[in-house]
């Protein structure tokens, strides 16, 4: 996709500082999401989050990178991009602002992807329809000796949701509110449902050194972060505090 057709909004907190491009101790020089890297920890490391509709993310019935120019990402006016820099094996809690720019889930689906020789994609995974919205979500990049092997977004179940008349439970895998209850420029509700995404590492680094942040989100529970990085709940997650 190039820059010029696709828009992206995104702040990026780790560990409640915002990213930079290249923090002290970033020896990873490779800044677009459609190279290929090889990292080690404490490096920053570039990935991009395409929104689009789940059928322009495959081509013949198979599922290609976002970067792949065999896909209509770029010219079919419906796709938003998002580019993150997180740390590398730092916890980080990612977020898309949907309110100001509902167009990033028109379509419905998000796709997680990096590189081009190995083009490590995700599986689309839903995000919004006229109906439901889903407002959080785990990622996890798995390394191999550096290099990215896979992205796979985490199902967390619904307990956090139980019993909250606002939220409903999506396949019994995750929670989501009901697209009504949206403040957006489409909807007249009153919750910032924009996207939240708890993000971690595993694997090994080039070094061979092992990534450890995904065993650590693994113990903690749905939204949690939102509690740890307590500076952030009002200029990103207060909304939620009607509902939780």
């Amino acid at each position: 996709m190039r820059a010029a057709t696709v828009v992206a909004v995104v702040v990026a907190v780790a560990l409640g500082m915002v990213a930079t491009p290249a923090e002290a101790g970033d020896n990873n020089r490779v800044f677009q999401p459609c190279a290929d890297a090889k990292i080690q920890k404490g490096d920053g490391f570039t990935f991009g989050i395409a929104f689009s509709t789940r059928e322009s993310f495959f081509f013949n019935q198979t599922q290609l990178s976002p970067c792949d120019r065999r896909l209509s990402l770029a010219s079919g006016g419906n796709a938003q991009l998002a580019l993150f820099r997180p740390k590398v094996d730092e916890i980080s809690l990612l977020t898309v602002n949907t309110t100001s720019y509902p167009a990033v889930t028109n379509g419905g689906f998000m796709v997680a992807f990096a590189g081009r020789k190995y083009a490590a994609r995700s599986l689309p995974t839903f995000v919004s329809n006229s109906s439901y919205t889903v407002t959080s979500f785990t990622l996890v990049l798995e390394f191999q000796k550096g290099t990215l092997q896979n992205l796979y977004w985490k199902r967390d179940g619904c307990a956090s949701c139980s019993g909250k008349s606002d939220f409903v439970c999506l396949n019994k895998q995750e929670c989501a509110i009901k697209t009504s209850n949206c403040k957006s420029a489409n909807q007249g509700g009153s919750v910032d449902c924009s996207i939240g995404i708890q993000l971690a590492f595993s694997g090994t680094d080039k070094h061979y050194a092992v990534l450890n942040s995904w065993y650590e989100v693994s113990n903690l529970q749905q939204y949690s972060l939102y509690g740890l990085y307590s500076n952030l709940r009002d200029s990103l997650t207060g909304q939620y505090n009607k509902i939780f």
